[in-house]
This record gives structure tokens, C-alpha cells and sequence, in this order.
């Protein structure tokens, strides 16, 4: 007999069929429930119980589930592990259904689709991107459906600089089109295909209008596949994406990958954390969409110097006012998350709650404006005198909806008094209806002499009243028909009871109907001003980071900077903005910054290591990036000139996915400074070569000074070890040899952090090995074959450097008491010469340091003397 499937089962595996790459959440009563590998994999990941049920086929089929109150919290957990959810409803009434209740897929919940703010951070997007090539151009398009943002921009021809732009979105879902493989990405993010047959090519034109019609053919194709998959997914129109914003990547300061996780401009190289990072620091926005654009103006820098001097106008105009500042903080304050309540409200799933969050919001806004106009700043007044106050909506939404409003739009509860006739009736009865039940209790009790006997309600038997036994006997005859029978007591009810509770029920009812249809004319009516709330918003983001950079210019004394044409960049007393938080301001050492397009290009920078070198290279980018972004820099003085690009290379790291060694990466990275810099570019180069011999590192590194000083011109910080390059100065128009200067003291390596002119003697590397705390015996070792290299090797031709062979390859020095092998490495320290102590004695010792003395007693100290003087005899 041949075994089939039962019909409800039979329809889950067809409506799986449609999204085989999805965990299918099949609603089944009060619960999801889920079927075969979906069971199997879903009750691993979410970690619930994997159970059986009977599908009219000798074995049970694998099935969990969970509470449909509760699936999104679930559904949640899958998404951020890089799954698809799709969700599968009831969609007609169980009671009038004929055979299995019609059920269909609603949603299609992705990684870049998610839009429920609690699943998400307040103050980042949630991108999706696509990338397309067509016509021999590749196109970029980004897409934020919590905030209803759309990006586009294009490059000519295939090139890497693309997907450096699609990824600097940070995005949860990468599209791609017509992609036949995309095995070869390096890229944790989830990929999808979407091809030309998909979807409709003029998508974009019915969304976006006349501002599609300045795209080019890979443009248009990016978006329609965001727009594609964005219908698939959540099969429904999102009213919120209106505003198209097209741009120019090279009209920003262009950092690539490498450059940006360097710089640890929005995250920590460490840990991925936002704290370290400029972006924490400069995070003082009171509001989530002013956190959002904090983060996107960071991650894009201005090049038009009048956009950055209004920033820093405004920016001005609030930094020199704390009594304006702290109004202007307290009223952001009051304002929730615009964009996002935005699109909860076009995506039709805005609660009571989020409703009267949006009235309160907009109720904050006249105040806010008044500060503005009233601060006497033209600047900020221009910004206030723009803003759409968006009265008329909060005026509505007061009239409508209560102030407190239950979470559900299904239970009543929402609307306002006075605001729907019919409601008021149907309130009016519901509220007699239960004054009467109240009255009967009390005019029962009366006419039969029971005290006890009370009028309740159930939602299975409705109103009834209820006798204890003890008092049954006391019931006049006919009074009461019986409807239930319990332990202690008996339940009745009359005619009467029954015809209240069926107007009272009815009223209720339909009180809780009207209410939440009246509730979605609401939502709907706000949904169209859709595009002033947005561009309010837009606006109250802006007057946020405005005030968040001049609270922290304030608090930590930044300058304005002042903007060159020259290509000087000279800087005074100036700081690493990052590190002189995270450390004590009084102990950060400041140092000047000097450089030009003439006799200034090329800072080659020598010194140890620990002394400051990189901090101070990456101190220079990022007063470039807080210069651009409008913000005030860190420093006694700026004079900046614009900077186009920044690369780095600064740290060592392999790239064993992408099959890279360090030293790849390291000249991977370099490649990439030197083919794409122009001479407004700035370039961080630190210990370029040092991955290979010192003859071939030494070579490499010349010859990128010379390129760059030859073919680019770019404002260049170059940290090395080779000291043989030093001598570059005296043959490199432009290079200048600056150190990060140290002094020695009681044979101890003392760090200034203070870069002076001039070259380093030496790098210190055994002292920095001996802060490293390696052992003693390899120190005082290395000391010794320094020593002997030192007073073996000749002094090179000009020209002629030194390479490791030539090191491996020098004799041996006699053997020497390694007291008088120290004494000779360092004259200066040979009346002092060191002497290894014996170990006994070192571990004595260090028990001495450790005694607490106030914890011993004197009996106690003999018996160490003792001990101690047995060990040593």
C-alpha cells in the first residue's frame, strides 16, 4: 500500500518547495512550527526540543516549534546567525474553512531586511548593497529599508574600488548580478545572485520617479535589485523609500580597507568594539539617527571646503554657547528615532506605542527650533528656519490616540475619547451593560439573603452567578437556571444576565474591531507626510553631530582648522585625538607636524619601537578626517590642506584565507598607495621590508621613497628601521629625517614620545626586548653578539648597506665574563658593570619583596632568616 503525506504536511512541502533556502516558520494554531532539515537544524541553532509527528507515513517526520507570541525572538536569533526566515500565516478563518486552512509565505525575513528596532543598534544602518556591471560601468547601491535610505553611485569600468565601496557600507546582504560565481569573494557577508529575468527594469522609475532619470544603465540595475529582492522578501510596498541620493565616491575622502581598519575610525583593530575607536570619542549625539549620520560622516569626509566651513560654523556658533548646547541637548533628547518610527509606520507594523513616541518627538521640535533662531547665530538660524515642525501631524495624533496606549493594536484601548461617535456609543453601552452586572450582585443578594453570592465572568461560560453549597438550600424556587457544577459551589444564570452579557460582549466586540481599524486609518493617514518626517529628520541628525562635535571640541580644547591652497600642512602642539582620551590629558606629549609640496614632502621617521612613531603617523590622518567631517582638531594650531586619499600600511598581519603571507600583505598594500595616490593624497608607510632581507627590505623601501617623491608628490610619514636611509635627505629633494626621540638613563630606556628633527642613533631593540621582560640570559647574550658585530663590521661605502648574511656571517667575539661583555657593548655604564645574580638569590629576593611585613611575626622572621641564609651558604 503505497504511503502518502496528509494533506496539511502535503501543503507545507509545496510552499517549501518555493524558498528551499529559508527555514520555513509554518503556522499551525498557536505555534510555528517547523518540518525535516529545518527541524533538524533549527532545534541545533535555536537549541529547542527536536520531537516527531505523525504526517501519514510510517515514521514520524523531525518537528519543533515554538510559540507564534514569542517567534520573534527567535526568528531574530536565526537572522543575525546569517539565516533566511520565512513566515507562513493562516490567511482565511479556520471556522470557514473547506478541507486545510489557505496558508501563504507573508515575509522573508533576511540579515539586511530586518527592521524591527529592537533587533537591531540604534545607531547604525542596517545596509543591504548590490553591485552591477553593465554597459562597461559598475554600479554600487545601498539600501537601509529601517530608514527607507537608498545610495547610488557608479565607477568606469571593472575595477577593485567597487567592491571596496559596497563593503564600506558595512553590508548584512551583498546582491550581485548576474554574477556567475562568487566563490572567489573574500567576504563573510551572505551573498545572493539576482538575474536579469527576475525582475522589472523599470522598478526604479515607479519608485523613485524623475530622480531616476539622471542614472546611467548599471545604476538603474543596481537598485532594481535591491528593489527585487526587497519585494520578494517582504511582499509588500514600502512607501518610506522615496528619497534617492546619488553621488561621486571621489567627491569624499577615499580610504580603502586597509586604510579605514588602520585608522580604527569606527571600530577597534583588537576587537571589533566601538570604544577606542574616533568615532566613540566623538559620539556625544543624543538621538539614534544623529548617531547614524555621526558614523556616515566619518566614513566619508568632505572635499568641498564651503560644506566643511559651514559644519564648522555651526559648529562655531554652539561651542562658544554652553547654556545653548545644553538646551539643544536637553530637547534632542525628547526626540525618538524618526527614521526608524518612519518606517514602522510605512511598513504598516507601528504600534499605539510607536505612535505617540512620533507625537512626542514632533511635539519637541517648535522648542528646539526657537533655541536655534534664537542663539543669534546666522548659521543656526538657517538650519532652524528650514525645519518643518510637522505640527499637524503631532496635533493629529494627539486628537486620535491616547497618551498611553497598550503594546498590542488588537486588544483596544487606543483611541481617543471623542474622536469616533459610534465608538463612544459602543463604550457608553459596554460601560451600563457592566454598571447593571455590578447592581445585580447587589440586588441578588437582597432578594435571596445570601451574602456570599457573587456575579462573575469567564471566557467560556460568560457572566454568571455563583452559590456556595452551604447556601443552595436558600435559593427561591425558579429563580436561577443551573449552568455549572463545582466543588464548593454552584454557577447560574437568567435570562436577563444572558441578554446583558450578549450586548455587553457584542459592544466589546466590536469596540475592539473599530478600534483597531480606526487605528490603521490613523497609521495610514501619518504614512503619507512620510517624506517631511524623513527630511525632519535628516535635519534634526544634522543639528545632533553638529552639537556633538562641539561638545567634545569644548571638553578636550580642540582649535578650528584653518584651510590651505599651498599644500602645507603644519600643525602645533598637535595630538592623537583617540589616545589623549584614553589616557590622562596632562600626560599625552603633543608634537608639531610640518610638511609641504617643496622641502617638506616626505617625513622619514626613525626611532624604537614603543617611542611613538605610529601614533604619531596615525595622528596625522585622523586630524585630516576630524578637519573634513567639520569638527574641531586636536592641536594648539591647523593649517591644513585638503587631503583626496589616505592609505596606510602600518602593523603586520597575514592573510591566510586569501593565501597571503605578511610580507604580501605589506606590499599588497603598499601597491596600492602607490598606484592609486595623487599628489593631495596622504601616505602612512611604516617599516616597509622589513619581511625579507635586509639588502632586498632596504632596496624596496628606497625605492618607494623615490617613486613617490618622483611620480606622485603625496604628503608621505615613512617609519623605518633601516638607518642607512637616512642618508636620502642629503640626495631627495623633500625628504627630511625626523625621530621619535629617547634617552637612557641608569641603564634604562626612557621614552619621550616627542619627535624632534633629525635621525635616530640607533633603535634600542634589545632594551625594548628587555621591557618585554625576555629572559635575562637572552638579553645579556644579545648584548654580547652585539658587541662583537659592532667592533668586527667596517664601515660602509657610500652607498653600501648592511645585510643580515653579512651579520650570521661575522666572528664570533671571544669569549668574555659577561660583566666586562656589557661593560664593552656600553662604555658609558662600564664603572657599573652588570652582573648576573645567582638564581637562589633572585628567588630570594623576590620572596623579600613580597613579605608583608605587618603580617609577620617575630618568631616567623627568624625562621625565613634562617631558611634564607641555608639556601645561600
Amino acid at each position: 500500500m503505497t504511503q502518502t503525506y496528509t494533506p496539511m504536511m502535503q501543503q507545507y512541502l509545496e510552499i517549501k518547495r518555493q524558498y528551499p533556502d529559508a527555514f520555513l516558520f509554518f503556522r499551525l494554531g498557536d505555534f510555528y512550527e517547523l518540518f525535516f532539515e529545518d527541524a533538524i537544524k533549527a532545534s541545533r541553532e535555536l537549541e529547542i526540543t527536536l520531537t516527531g509527528k505523525n504526517a501519514g507515513v510510517e515514521e514520524k517526520v523531525p518537528m519543533c516549534g515554538v510559540p507564534y507570541h514569542a517567534a520573534e525572538g527567535y526568528i531574530a536569533d536565526l537572522v543575525q546567525k546569517g539565516y533566511k526566515v520565512a513566515v507562513c500565516e493562516q490567511v482565511e478563518d479556520p471556522k470557514e474553512a473547506k478541507g486545510v486552512v489557505r496558508r501563504e509565505v507573508v515575509r522573508v525575513v533576511t540579515p539586511g531586511t530586518m527592521i524591527e528596532s529592537r533587533f537591531l543598534t540604534d545607531k547604525e544602518n542596517n545596509y543591504m548593497t548590490a553591485i552591477a556591471h553593465v554597459d562597461g560601468k559598475d554600479a554600487v547601491a545601498a539600501c537601509d529599508m529601517s530608514t527607507g535610505e537608498m545610495y547610488v553611485t557608479s565607477f568606469f569600468g571593472r575595477s577593485q574600488a567597487v567592491m571596496e565601496e559596497a563593503l564600506q557600507y558595512r553590508p548584512s546582504e551583498l546582491l550581485f548580478y548576474e554574477q556567475k560565481d562568487t566563490r572567489g569573494i573574500a567576504t563573510d557577508v551572505p551573498l545572493t545572485v539576482i538575474m536579469a529575468g527576475d525582475f522589472d527594469q523599470l522598478a526604479v522609475n515607479q519608485q523613485y520617479g524623475e530622480q531616476a532619470e539622471t542614472l546611467n544603465s548599471a545604476m538603474r540595475t543596481a537598485i532594481n535589485c535591491l528593489l527585487h529582492y526587497i519585494g520578494l522578501t517582504q511582499k509588500r510596498s514600502l512607501s518610506h523609500m522615496r528619497v534617492l541620493k546619488q553621488y561621486e565616491a571621489r567627491e569624499y575622502l577615499q580610504m580603502d580597507g586597509f586604510s579605514r581598519r588602520n585608522l580604527e575610525l569606527t571600530e577597534t583593530i583588537r576587537d571589533k568594539s566601538k570604544k577606542g575607536s574616533l568615532l566613540w570619542l566623538l559620539d556625544k549625539t543624543e538621538t539614534a539617527m544623529g548617531g547614524r549620520m555621526l558614523r556616515r560622516w566619518i566614513e566619508r569626509p568632505l572635499l568641498n571646503q564651503s560644506e566643511i566651513e559651514k559644519r564648522l560654523e555651526a559648529l562655531e556658533a554652539f561651542k562658544g554657547d554652553l547654556l545653548l548646547r545644553s538646551d539643544v541637548r536637553e530637547s534632542l533628547d525628547k526626540v525618538y528615532d524618526l527614521e526608524r518610527l518612519a518606517g514602522r509606520i510605512a511598513y504598516g507594523n507601528a504600534n499605539g506605542r510607536d505612535m505617540v513616541n512620533m507625537r512626542h518627538s514632533l511635539e519637541a521640535i517648535p522648542h528646539l527650533k526657537y533655541q536655534l533662531i534664537a542663539s543669534g547665530s546666522p548659521i543656526l538660524a538657517e538650519l532652524a528656519e528650514i525645519m518643518d515642525e510637522c505640527s499637524d501631524i503631532a496635533d493629529f495624533l494627539s486628537e486620535t490616540l491616547v497618551d498611553e496606549p497598550p503594546i498590542s493594536v488588537r486588544e483596544g484601548g487606543l483611541i481617543r475619547q471623542g474622536y469616533d461617535d459610534y465608538l463612544d456609543k459602543l463604550r457608553v453601552a459596554s460601560r451600563e451593560g457592566k454598571t447593571w452586572i455590578a447592581q445585580l450582585e447587589q440586588a441578588e443578594r437582597e432578594a435571596t439573603g445570601i451574602r456570599s453570592l457573587k456575579v462573575g465572568f469567564n471566557k467560556v461560560f460568560g457572566y454568571y452567578i455563583e452559590i456556595s453549597k452551604a447556601n443552595l438550600a436558600n435559593i427561591p424556587p425558579g429563580r436561577y437556571e443551573r449552568k455549572q457544577t463545582l466543588a464548593n459551589a454552584e454557577r447560574f444564570i437568567t435570562p436577563d444576565l444572558k441578554e446583558k452579557e450578549s450586548l455587553i460582549l457584542e459592544a466589546e466586540e466590536k469596540m475592539v474591531e473599530l478600534e483597531y481599524q480606526l487605528f490603521v486609518q490613523v497609521r495610514n493617514e501619518v504614512a503619507k507626510h512620510i517624506p517631511r518626517l524623513q527630511l525632519l529628520a535628516e535635519q534634526v541628525a544634522n543639528i545632533d553631530v553638529l552639537q556633538s562635535f562641539a561638545t567634545v571640541s569644548e571638553e578636550r580644547g580642540y582649535v578650528r582648522p584653518q584651510f590651505t591652497t599651498d599644500g602645507e600642512f603644519v600643525v602645533r602642539e598637535g595630538r592623537h585625538a583617540v589616545v589623549e582620551a584614553v589616557l590622562d590629558r596632562e600626560k599625552y606629549v603633543a608634537n608639531d607636524v610640518e610638511m609641504n609640496q617643496k622641502d617638506r614632502q616626505i617625513l622619514l621617521i626613525t626611532g624604537p619601537n614603543m617611542a611613538g612613531k605610529s601614533t604619531y603617523m596615525r595622528q596625522m590622518a585622523l586630524m585630516s578626517v576630524m578637519a573634513q567631517i567639520g569638527c574641531y582638531v586636536p592641536a594648539k594650531e591647523a593649517r591644513l590642506s585638503l587631503i583626496d586619499q589616505i592609505f596606510t600600511r602600518i602593523g603586520a598581519a597575514d592573510d591566510l584565507v586569501g593565501g597571503y603571507s605578511t610580507f604580501m600583505v605589506e606590499m599588497l598594500e603598499t601597491k596600492n598607495a602607490l598606484t592609486k595616490a595623487t599628489s593631495r593624497s596622504l601616505i602612512l608607510l611604516d617599516e616597509i621590508g622589513r619581511g625579507t632581507s635586509t639588502y632586498d627590505g632596504m632596496a624596496l623601501a628606497q625605492a618607494v621613497i623615490e617613486y613617490i617623491n618622483e611620480h606622485i608628490g603625496a604628503k608621505t610619514l615613512f617609519s623605518t628601521h633601516y638607518h642607512e636611509l637616512t642618508h636620502l635627505q642629503e640626495h631627495i629633494p623633500g625628504v627630511v629625517n625626523v625621530n621619535a626621540r629617547c634617552e637612557e638613563r641608569d641603564g634604562k630606556l626612557l621614552f619621550l614620545h616627542k619627535i624632534a628633527e633629525g635621525r635616530a642613533d640607533k633603535s634600542y631593540g634589545i632594551h625594548v626586548a628587555e621591557l618585554a621582560e625576555m629572559p635575562k640570559q637572552v638579553i645579556l647574550r644579545a648584548r654580547q653578539i652585539l658587541q662583537g658585530l659592532e667592533s668586527e663590521q667596517k664601515t660602509p661605502a657610500k652607498g653600501e648597506q648592511l645585510s643580515l648574511d653579512m651579520l650570521w656571517d661575522a666572528p664570533e667575539p671571544e669569549p668574555l665574563m659577561v660583566a666586562e661583555a656589557a661593560a664593552a657593548a656600553y662604555p658609558a655604564q662600564a664603572q657599573e658593570p652588570i652582573v648576573i645574580k645567582d638564581p637562589t638569590e633572585e628567588e630570594i629576593l623576590e620572596e623579600l619583596r613580597r613579605l608583608d611585613l605587618n603580617m609577620t611575626t617575630p618568631l616567623h622572621a627568624l625562621m625565613k632568616l634562617s631558611e634564607w641564609k641555608q639556601r645561600l651558604s
